[in-house]
Protein backbone atom coordinates (compact mmCIF):
# COMPACT_ATOMS: atom_id res chain seq x y z
CA UNK A 1 0.00 0.00 0.00
CA UNK A 2 0.82 3.47 -1.21
CA UNK A 3 1.15 5.67 2.11
CA UNK A 4 0.05 9.68 1.98
CA UNK A 5 2.90 12.43 2.08
CA UNK A 6 0.86 12.96 5.35
CA UNK A 7 1.78 9.14 6.54
CA UNK A 8 5.47 9.23 5.54
CA UNK A 9 5.95 11.89 7.89
CA UNK A 10 3.87 11.30 10.78
CA UNK A 11 5.95 10.99 14.23
CA UNK A 12 2.31 12.26 16.37
CA UNK A 13 1.89 9.60 19.11
CA UNK A 14 5.93 8.65 19.66
CA UNK A 15 7.71 10.02 21.84
CA UNK A 16 11.40 12.02 21.14
CA UNK A 17 14.43 13.00 22.43
CA UNK A 18 16.07 16.22 22.13
CA UNK A 19 19.68 17.01 23.97
CA UNK A 20 20.85 21.12 23.72
CA UNK A 21 17.42 22.02 24.00
CA UNK A 22 17.58 24.96 26.27
CA UNK A 23 18.32 27.17 23.28
CA UNK A 24 19.60 27.51 19.13
CA UNK A 25 18.71 24.67 17.29
CA UNK A 26 17.97 22.18 19.90
CA UNK A 27 15.06 24.29 20.98
CA UNK A 28 13.94 24.58 17.74
CA UNK A 29 13.80 20.63 16.90
CA UNK A 30 12.12 20.61 19.83
CA UNK A 31 9.39 22.61 18.77
CA UNK A 32 9.22 21.17 15.46
CA UNK A 33 8.21 17.53 16.76
CA UNK A 34 6.47 18.92 19.62
CA UNK A 35 3.97 20.44 16.41
CA UNK A 36 4.54 17.53 14.75
CA UNK A 37 2.71 15.37 17.55
CA UNK A 38 4.92 13.91 19.67
CA UNK A 39 5.74 14.23 23.12
CA UNK A 40 9.26 15.37 23.49
CA UNK A 41 11.47 14.29 26.44
CA UNK A 42 13.91 17.94 26.45
CA UNK A 43 17.35 17.88 28.23
CA UNK A 44 20.08 20.65 28.98
CA UNK A 45 21.74 21.93 31.85
CA UNK A 46 19.82 25.00 32.00
CA UNK A 47 16.58 23.32 33.64
CA UNK A 48 15.33 26.64 34.22
CA UNK A 49 15.35 27.73 30.31
CA UNK A 50 13.92 23.97 29.40
CA UNK A 51 10.89 24.82 32.17
CA UNK A 52 10.00 28.04 30.43
CA UNK A 53 9.75 26.00 27.21
CA UNK A 54 7.45 23.19 28.55
CA UNK A 55 5.24 26.08 29.93
CA UNK A 56 5.00 27.62 26.60
CA UNK A 57 4.09 24.41 24.80
CA UNK A 58 1.50 22.87 27.54
CA UNK A 59 1.21 19.26 27.60
CA UNK A 60 3.77 16.36 25.72
CA UNK A 61 7.14 18.40 27.21
CA UNK A 62 9.06 16.73 29.59
CA UNK A 63 12.44 18.77 30.82
CA UNK A 64 15.14 17.19 32.06
CA UNK A 65 18.17 18.67 33.91
CA UNK A 66 20.99 16.72 32.39
CA UNK A 67 24.66 17.20 31.68
CA UNK A 68 25.65 15.17 28.49
CA UNK A 69 29.25 15.06 29.71
CA UNK A 70 27.77 13.29 32.95
CA UNK A 71 26.56 9.40 32.20
CA UNK A 72 24.39 9.52 35.16
CA UNK A 73 22.86 12.37 33.64
CA UNK A 74 22.22 10.72 30.38
CA UNK A 75 20.71 7.54 31.96
CA UNK A 76 18.33 9.32 33.52
CA UNK A 77 17.27 11.06 30.49
CA UNK A 78 16.86 8.07 28.60
CA UNK A 79 14.87 6.73 31.45
CA UNK A 80 12.51 9.53 31.25
CA UNK A 81 11.69 8.62 27.62
CA UNK A 82 11.09 5.01 28.62
CA UNK A 83 8.78 5.84 31.20
CA UNK A 84 6.42 7.64 28.56
CA UNK A 85 6.54 3.96 27.20
CA UNK A 86 7.74 4.65 24.32
CA UNK A 87 11.49 5.91 22.65
CA UNK A 88 11.37 6.44 19.21
CA UNK A 89 13.72 9.12 18.09
CA UNK A 90 16.59 10.14 19.72
CA UNK A 91 18.58 13.69 18.36
CA UNK A 92 22.07 14.18 19.75
CA UNK A 93 22.20 18.26 19.57
CA UNK A 94 23.67 18.74 22.39
CA UNK A 95 27.52 20.37 21.80
CA UNK A 96 30.19 23.18 22.09
CA UNK A 97 33.09 24.53 20.57
CA UNK A 98 36.39 25.65 20.90
CA UNK A 99 38.06 29.02 19.18
CA UNK A 100 41.78 29.59 19.10
CA UNK A 101 44.79 28.31 17.67
CA UNK A 102 45.66 24.75 18.22
CA UNK A 103 49.38 25.43 19.41
CA UNK A 104 47.69 27.58 22.05
CA UNK A 105 45.07 25.52 22.67
CA UNK A 106 44.64 23.26 25.84
CA UNK A 107 45.12 19.84 26.05
CA UNK A 108 42.26 19.70 28.81
CA UNK A 109 40.15 22.08 26.56
CA UNK A 110 40.30 19.92 23.39
CA UNK A 111 39.41 16.70 25.32
CA UNK A 112 36.31 18.51 26.56
CA UNK A 113 35.45 19.56 23.44
CA UNK A 114 35.30 15.80 22.03
CA UNK A 115 33.78 14.54 25.48
CA UNK A 116 30.49 16.79 24.62
CA UNK A 117 30.00 16.06 20.76
CA UNK A 118 31.23 12.70 20.55
CA UNK A 119 31.78 10.73 23.59
CA UNK A 120 28.16 11.88 25.18
CA UNK A 121 26.57 11.44 21.71
CA UNK A 122 28.07 7.35 21.48
CA UNK A 123 26.82 6.84 25.41
CA UNK A 124 22.91 8.61 24.80
CA UNK A 125 22.67 6.67 21.37
CA UNK A 126 23.71 3.62 23.05
CA UNK A 127 21.20 4.07 25.74
CA UNK A 128 18.27 4.96 23.63
CA UNK A 129 19.36 1.34 21.30
CA UNK A 130 18.87 -0.78 24.16
CA UNK A 131 15.63 -0.01 24.10
CA UNK A 132 15.00 0.63 20.44
CA UNK A 133 16.90 -2.80 19.70
CA UNK A 134 14.75 -4.47 21.79
CA UNK A 135 11.19 -2.68 20.44
CA UNK A 136 12.60 -3.55 16.86
CA UNK A 137 13.15 0.04 15.87
CA UNK A 138 13.89 3.84 16.27
CA UNK A 139 15.87 7.03 14.78
CA UNK A 140 18.66 8.67 15.67
CA UNK A 141 19.92 11.93 14.45
CA UNK A 142 23.23 13.58 15.25
CA UNK A 143 23.43 16.50 15.00
CA UNK A 144 27.12 16.93 12.85
CA UNK A 145 28.28 20.48 10.93
CA UNK A 146 30.13 21.55 7.57
CA UNK A 147 32.49 22.14 9.98
CA UNK A 148 32.75 17.98 10.37
CA UNK A 149 33.38 17.80 6.64
CA UNK A 150 35.70 20.57 5.93
CA UNK A 151 38.17 22.30 7.90
CA UNK A 152 36.88 25.77 9.11
CA UNK A 153 39.85 27.73 8.69
CA UNK A 154 40.56 30.88 9.08
CA UNK A 155 37.74 30.25 12.12
CA UNK A 156 40.36 27.96 14.11
CA UNK A 157 38.67 25.41 16.27
CA UNK A 158 40.70 22.06 15.77
CA UNK A 159 38.42 20.11 18.94
CA UNK A 160 34.62 21.19 17.09
CA UNK A 161 36.00 20.01 13.68
CA UNK A 162 37.65 17.36 15.10
CA UNK A 163 34.78 15.74 17.45
CA UNK A 164 32.03 16.82 14.56
CA UNK A 165 34.47 14.79 11.82
CA UNK A 166 34.18 11.83 14.40
CA UNK A 167 30.97 11.72 14.61
CA UNK A 168 30.36 11.68 11.32
CA UNK A 169 31.78 8.35 11.09
CA UNK A 170 30.64 7.14 14.43
CA UNK A 171 26.88 7.82 12.75
CA UNK A 172 28.11 5.05 10.21
CA UNK A 173 29.66 2.75 12.08
CA UNK A 174 26.34 2.55 14.39
CA UNK A 175 24.17 2.57 11.66
CA UNK A 176 25.89 -0.21 10.23
CA UNK A 177 25.64 -2.55 13.74
CA UNK A 178 21.84 -1.34 14.18
CA UNK A 179 20.18 -1.05 10.65
CA UNK A 180 19.24 -5.11 10.67
CA UNK A 181 17.66 -4.65 13.83
CA UNK A 182 15.36 -1.92 12.78
CA UNK A 183 17.32 1.18 14.25
CA UNK A 184 18.50 4.33 11.74
CA UNK A 185 20.99 6.25 12.65
CA UNK A 186 21.82 9.12 10.40
CA UNK A 187 23.07 12.70 10.78
CA UNK A 188 22.55 16.32 9.77
CA UNK A 189 24.75 18.56 9.28
CA UNK A 190 24.26 22.15 9.45
CA UNK A 191 26.11 24.97 7.80
CA UNK A 192 25.69 28.58 9.52
CA UNK A 193 22.66 28.99 11.47
CA UNK A 194 22.13 31.25 14.31
CA UNK A 195 22.80 29.83 17.66
CA UNK A 196 24.72 30.91 21.16
CA UNK A 197 27.70 29.41 19.47
CA UNK A 198 27.57 31.41 16.33
CA UNK A 199 26.15 34.70 17.94
CA UNK A 200 29.55 36.21 17.57
CA UNK A 201 29.71 35.79 14.20
CA UNK A 202 26.15 36.74 13.38
CA UNK A 203 26.80 40.14 15.41
CA UNK A 204 30.16 41.61 13.58
CA UNK A 205 29.74 42.50 10.09
CA UNK A 206 33.02 40.88 8.85
CA UNK A 207 31.75 37.39 10.38
CA UNK A 208 28.48 37.69 8.11
CA UNK A 209 30.58 39.27 4.95
CA UNK A 210 32.23 35.73 5.43
CA UNK A 211 29.47 33.21 5.73
CA UNK A 212 27.55 35.00 2.70
CA UNK A 213 31.14 34.85 0.73
CA UNK A 214 31.53 31.51 1.47
CA UNK A 215 27.91 30.21 0.75
CA UNK A 216 26.46 29.38 -2.92
CA UNK A 217 23.41 30.37 -1.42
CA UNK A 218 24.88 33.77 -0.32
CA UNK A 219 23.43 34.06 3.35
CA UNK A 220 23.11 32.30 6.44
CA UNK A 221 20.33 29.19 6.78
CA UNK A 222 17.13 30.77 8.52
CA UNK A 223 15.57 28.46 11.07
CA UNK A 224 13.23 26.55 9.72
CA UNK A 225 15.47 25.38 6.99
CA UNK A 226 16.45 22.39 9.20
CA UNK A 227 13.14 21.53 9.76
CA UNK A 228 12.17 19.08 6.47
CA UNK A 229 15.58 16.91 6.72
CA UNK A 230 14.72 16.69 10.48
CA UNK A 231 11.12 14.61 9.70
CA UNK A 232 12.21 13.28 7.20
CA UNK A 233 15.12 11.60 9.42
CA UNK A 234 12.89 10.62 12.35
CA UNK A 235 10.33 9.46 10.30
CA UNK A 236 9.14 6.45 7.89
CA UNK A 237 9.98 8.81 5.04
CA UNK A 238 13.47 7.62 5.65
CA UNK A 239 12.67 3.99 6.38
CA UNK A 240 15.44 3.05 3.79
CA UNK A 241 17.84 5.80 4.64
CA UNK A 242 21.25 4.31 6.71
CA UNK A 243 24.16 5.83 7.83
CA UNK A 244 23.74 9.28 5.82
CA UNK A 245 24.59 12.58 6.22
CA UNK A 246 22.31 15.51 5.13
CA UNK A 247 24.02 18.84 4.62
CA UNK A 248 22.16 21.89 4.93
CA UNK A 249 24.46 24.00 4.14
CA UNK A 250 23.78 26.62 1.92
CA UNK A 251 26.32 24.73 -0.44
CA UNK A 252 28.76 25.83 2.17
CA UNK A 253 30.98 22.03 1.74
CA UNK A 254 30.78 21.57 -1.80
CA UNK A 255 32.99 24.78 -2.91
Amino acid sequence: MVKSISELFDISGKTAVVTGASSGLGQRMARVFHGAGATVVIGARRLEKLEELASELGERIIPVACDVGNDADCEMLISAANDTGSLDILVNSAGTCDVGPAEHQSTSQFRHVIDINLNATFVLAKLAAQTMLEKGGGSIINISSALGIVASSPIAQAGYCASKGGLLNLTRELAAQWASRGVRVNAIAPGWFLSEMTDDMFADKRGMAFIERGCPIGRAGDPDELDGALLFLASSASSYVIGQTISVDGGWTIR
